[in-house]
Protein backbone atom coordinates (compact mmCIF):
# COMPACT_ATOMS: atom_id res chain seq x y z
CA UNK A 1 0.00 0.00 0.00
CA UNK A 2 1.37 3.61 -0.68
CA UNK A 3 1.45 6.65 1.64
CA UNK A 4 -0.48 9.90 0.75
CA UNK A 5 0.83 13.21 1.74
CA UNK A 6 -1.99 15.75 0.78
CA UNK A 7 -0.67 18.87 0.80
CA UNK A 8 -3.41 22.01 0.82
CA UNK A 9 -3.70 25.08 -1.56
CA UNK A 10 -3.91 28.78 -0.13
CA UNK A 11 -6.04 30.13 2.58
CA UNK A 12 -6.78 26.26 3.62
CA UNK A 13 -4.94 23.74 6.09
CA UNK A 14 -5.03 19.95 6.60
CA UNK A 15 -8.46 20.62 7.60
CA UNK A 16 -9.90 20.56 4.14
CA UNK A 17 -9.07 16.84 3.45
CA UNK A 18 -11.31 15.84 6.48
CA UNK A 19 -13.80 14.19 4.56
CA UNK A 20 -11.24 12.19 2.32
CA UNK A 21 -8.73 11.22 4.90
CA UNK A 22 -11.09 8.27 5.94
CA UNK A 23 -11.59 6.75 2.76
CA UNK A 24 -7.66 6.49 1.73
CA UNK A 25 -7.27 4.90 5.18
CA UNK A 26 -10.48 2.41 4.91
CA UNK A 27 -8.67 1.72 1.78
CA UNK A 28 -5.52 0.50 3.47
CA UNK A 29 -3.37 3.52 2.36
CA UNK A 30 -1.59 5.85 4.69
CA UNK A 31 -2.71 9.44 4.32
CA UNK A 32 -1.35 12.32 5.97
CA UNK A 33 -2.46 16.02 5.35
CA UNK A 34 -0.47 18.73 6.12
CA UNK A 35 -0.31 22.44 7.48
CA UNK A 36 1.60 24.44 5.55
CA UNK A 37 3.44 27.42 7.76
CA UNK A 38 1.12 30.18 8.80
CA UNK A 39 -2.06 28.73 7.91
CA UNK A 40 -4.88 26.67 9.25
CA UNK A 41 -4.13 25.52 12.95
CA UNK A 42 -0.45 27.20 12.25
CA UNK A 43 -1.97 30.64 11.62
CA UNK A 44 -0.22 31.65 14.62
CA UNK A 45 3.50 31.21 13.10
CA UNK A 46 2.20 34.00 10.22
CA UNK A 47 5.17 36.13 9.69
CA UNK A 48 5.95 38.59 6.55
CA UNK A 49 9.28 36.67 5.50
CA UNK A 50 7.22 33.49 5.00
CA UNK A 51 8.70 31.74 1.76
CA UNK A 52 7.70 29.53 -0.50
CA UNK A 53 11.03 27.08 0.57
CA UNK A 54 9.22 27.21 4.39
CA UNK A 55 6.34 25.63 2.49
CA UNK A 56 8.42 22.83 0.97
CA UNK A 57 10.46 22.26 4.00
CA UNK A 58 6.92 21.97 6.07
CA UNK A 59 6.62 18.95 3.98
CA UNK A 60 9.73 17.17 3.92
CA UNK A 61 9.41 17.58 7.37
CA UNK A 62 6.79 15.39 7.81
CA UNK A 63 8.18 12.98 5.50
CA UNK A 64 11.03 12.90 7.17
CA UNK A 65 9.33 12.65 10.78
CA UNK A 66 6.94 9.34 9.69
CA UNK A 67 9.61 7.96 7.54
CA UNK A 68 7.86 7.77 4.31
CA UNK A 69 10.11 6.27 1.58
CA UNK A 70 9.59 5.64 -2.46
CA UNK A 71 6.21 4.60 -2.05
CA UNK A 72 4.70 7.96 -1.67
CA UNK A 73 1.83 9.29 -3.53
CA UNK A 74 1.87 13.86 -3.79
CA UNK A 75 -1.29 15.11 -3.80
CA UNK A 76 -0.95 19.08 -3.95
CA UNK A 77 -4.69 20.95 -4.42
CA UNK A 78 -4.11 24.65 -5.95
CA UNK A 79 -0.91 26.64 -4.90
CA UNK A 80 0.05 23.07 -3.18
CA UNK A 81 0.58 21.83 -6.95
CA UNK A 82 3.73 24.17 -6.67
CA UNK A 83 4.86 23.14 -2.96
CA UNK A 84 4.17 19.50 -4.57
CA UNK A 85 7.04 20.31 -7.67
CA UNK A 86 9.50 21.56 -5.01
CA UNK A 87 9.19 18.63 -2.81
CA UNK A 88 9.07 15.92 -5.51
CA UNK A 89 12.54 17.89 -6.80
CA UNK A 90 14.03 17.96 -3.37
CA UNK A 91 13.28 14.26 -2.86
CA UNK A 92 14.77 13.17 -6.31
CA UNK A 93 18.17 14.99 -5.35
CA UNK A 94 18.34 12.73 -2.38
CA UNK A 95 17.45 9.52 -4.25
CA UNK A 96 14.03 8.75 -3.31
CA UNK A 97 11.50 8.75 -6.00
CA UNK A 98 8.00 9.52 -5.38
CA UNK A 99 5.11 6.77 -6.98
CA UNK A 100 3.21 9.24 -8.42
CA UNK A 101 2.38 13.16 -8.26
CA UNK A 102 -1.21 14.31 -8.22
CA UNK A 103 -2.38 18.14 -8.72
CA UNK A 104 -5.54 18.93 -7.99
CA UNK A 105 -7.11 21.46 -10.15
CA UNK A 106 -3.33 22.77 -9.21
CA UNK A 107 -0.41 25.11 -10.59
CA UNK A 108 1.71 22.74 -12.67
CA UNK A 109 4.69 25.11 -12.89
CA UNK A 110 7.79 24.96 -15.62
CA UNK A 111 11.06 26.74 -13.30
CA UNK A 112 11.34 29.61 -12.76
CA UNK A 113 7.83 30.35 -12.53
CA UNK A 114 5.91 31.13 -9.22
CA UNK A 115 2.37 31.02 -7.93
CA UNK A 116 1.68 34.09 -9.76
CA UNK A 117 3.24 33.53 -12.96
CA UNK A 118 0.01 32.65 -14.92
CA UNK A 119 -2.50 35.53 -13.08
CA UNK A 120 -3.81 38.78 -14.71
CA UNK A 121 -2.34 41.33 -14.41
CA UNK A 122 -5.43 42.59 -12.42
CA UNK A 123 -5.34 39.55 -10.39
CA UNK A 124 -1.86 39.95 -8.89
CA UNK A 125 -2.50 43.82 -8.61
CA UNK A 126 -4.71 43.48 -6.29
CA UNK A 127 -4.27 40.36 -3.95
CA UNK A 128 -1.02 42.38 -3.42
CA UNK A 129 -2.69 45.55 -2.74
CA UNK A 130 -4.84 44.14 -0.52
CA UNK A 131 -2.27 42.66 1.02
CA UNK A 132 -0.26 45.74 1.76
CA UNK A 133 -3.20 47.03 3.63
CA UNK A 134 -3.40 44.63 5.94
CA UNK A 135 -1.15 44.88 9.02
CA UNK A 136 0.50 40.98 8.91
CA UNK A 137 1.00 41.93 5.30
CA UNK A 138 -0.98 38.78 4.18
CA UNK A 139 -3.25 37.92 1.58
CA UNK A 140 -6.71 37.96 2.84
CA UNK A 141 -9.06 34.74 1.98
CA UNK A 142 -11.63 35.04 -0.49
CA UNK A 143 -15.27 33.82 -0.57
CA UNK A 144 -15.91 30.05 -1.02
CA UNK A 145 -18.18 30.65 -3.51
CA UNK A 146 -16.02 31.22 -5.74
CA UNK A 147 -14.57 27.46 -5.48
CA UNK A 148 -18.06 26.71 -6.14
CA UNK A 149 -19.49 26.20 -2.93
CA UNK A 150 -22.09 27.11 -1.12
CA UNK A 151 -24.58 26.37 1.67
CA UNK A 152 -23.23 25.18 5.01
CA UNK A 153 -20.36 24.12 2.84
CA UNK A 154 -19.64 27.83 1.89
CA UNK A 155 -19.79 28.81 5.31
CA UNK A 156 -17.57 25.94 6.50
CA UNK A 157 -14.82 26.74 4.21
CA UNK A 158 -16.06 30.49 4.98
CA UNK A 159 -15.03 30.17 8.74
CA UNK A 160 -11.85 27.94 8.39
CA UNK A 161 -10.39 30.07 6.08
CA UNK A 162 -7.01 32.46 7.24
CA UNK A 163 -5.32 34.92 5.38
CA UNK A 164 -2.32 33.74 3.16
CA UNK A 165 1.29 34.73 3.35
CA UNK A 166 2.17 36.98 1.10
CA UNK A 167 5.72 36.09 0.31
CA UNK A 168 4.72 32.50 -1.32
CA UNK A 169 2.67 34.52 -3.94
CA UNK A 170 5.41 35.83 -6.32
CA UNK A 171 8.32 33.55 -5.48
CA UNK A 172 9.62 31.47 -7.93
CA UNK A 173 10.31 27.98 -7.90
CA UNK A 174 13.49 26.76 -9.54
CA UNK A 175 13.82 22.92 -10.18
CA UNK A 176 14.93 20.30 -12.54
CA UNK A 177 12.14 19.66 -14.96
CA UNK A 178 13.61 16.74 -16.59
CA UNK A 179 13.95 14.96 -13.02
CA UNK A 180 10.22 15.53 -12.61
CA UNK A 181 9.62 14.77 -16.23
CA UNK A 182 10.54 11.13 -15.09
CA UNK A 183 7.28 10.83 -12.08
CA UNK A 184 4.12 9.84 -13.25
CA UNK A 185 2.13 13.03 -12.81
CA UNK A 186 -1.87 13.34 -13.20
CA UNK A 187 -3.52 16.57 -13.26
CA UNK A 188 -7.29 16.36 -12.02
CA UNK A 189 -9.29 19.14 -13.72
CA UNK A 190 -12.32 20.15 -11.84
CA UNK A 191 -14.75 22.04 -14.49
CA UNK A 192 -18.01 23.01 -12.57
CA UNK A 193 -17.32 25.33 -12.09
CA UNK A 194 -13.89 26.23 -13.67
CA UNK A 195 -12.08 28.40 -11.63
CA UNK A 196 -10.34 30.89 -14.26
CA UNK A 197 -6.67 31.24 -12.74
CA UNK A 198 -5.92 27.69 -12.87
CA UNK A 199 -6.67 28.03 -17.22
CA UNK A 200 -3.36 28.19 -17.98
CA UNK A 201 -2.60 24.69 -16.06
CA UNK A 202 -5.08 23.14 -17.05
CA UNK A 203 -4.42 23.83 -20.63
CA UNK A 204 -0.90 23.21 -20.31
CA UNK A 205 -1.37 19.58 -19.02
CA UNK A 206 -3.39 19.30 -22.07
CA UNK A 207 -0.46 20.13 -24.29
CA UNK A 208 2.31 18.94 -23.11
CA UNK A 209 3.75 14.89 -23.08
CA UNK A 210 3.81 12.86 -19.62
CA UNK A 211 0.21 13.92 -18.60
CA UNK A 212 -2.57 11.79 -17.80
CA UNK A 213 -5.65 14.24 -17.45
CA UNK A 214 -9.21 12.83 -15.63
CA UNK A 215 -11.80 15.57 -14.90
CA UNK A 216 -14.02 15.34 -11.86
CA UNK A 217 -17.49 17.55 -12.20
CA UNK A 218 -16.98 19.68 -9.54
CA UNK A 219 -15.49 23.27 -8.37
CA UNK A 220 -12.38 24.18 -7.35
CA UNK A 221 -12.62 22.35 -3.71
CA UNK A 222 -13.50 18.35 -4.43
CA UNK A 223 -11.79 17.46 -1.16
CA UNK A 224 -15.10 19.11 -0.20
CA UNK A 225 -18.29 19.68 -2.99
CA UNK A 226 -16.78 16.19 -4.01
CA UNK A 227 -15.12 14.04 -1.84
CA UNK A 228 -15.58 10.57 -2.87
CA UNK A 229 -15.41 11.28 -6.25
CA UNK A 230 -11.80 12.56 -5.08
CA UNK A 231 -11.04 9.56 -3.17
CA UNK A 232 -12.11 7.58 -5.88
CA UNK A 233 -9.61 8.74 -8.33
CA UNK A 234 -6.98 9.56 -5.58
CA UNK A 235 -6.73 5.64 -4.74
CA UNK A 236 -6.94 4.57 -8.85
CA UNK A 237 -3.31 6.83 -9.00
CA UNK A 238 -2.00 5.26 -5.67
CA UNK A 239 -2.63 2.02 -7.53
Amino acid sequence: MSALVLIHGAWHGAWCWRRVLPGLRAAGHEAHAVTLTGVGERAHLLRPDLRLRDHIADVLGLIDAEELGDDLVLVGHSYGGLVMTGVADALLARGLKPRHLVYVDAVTPHPGESWSSQHAPETVRARLEAAAQRPDGAMPPPDAAVFGLDGADRDWVNRRQTPQPAGVYQDRLDFDAARIATLPRTFIDCTAPALPTIAVMRERVRREPGWQVLELATGHDPMISAPDALVTLLLDCAR
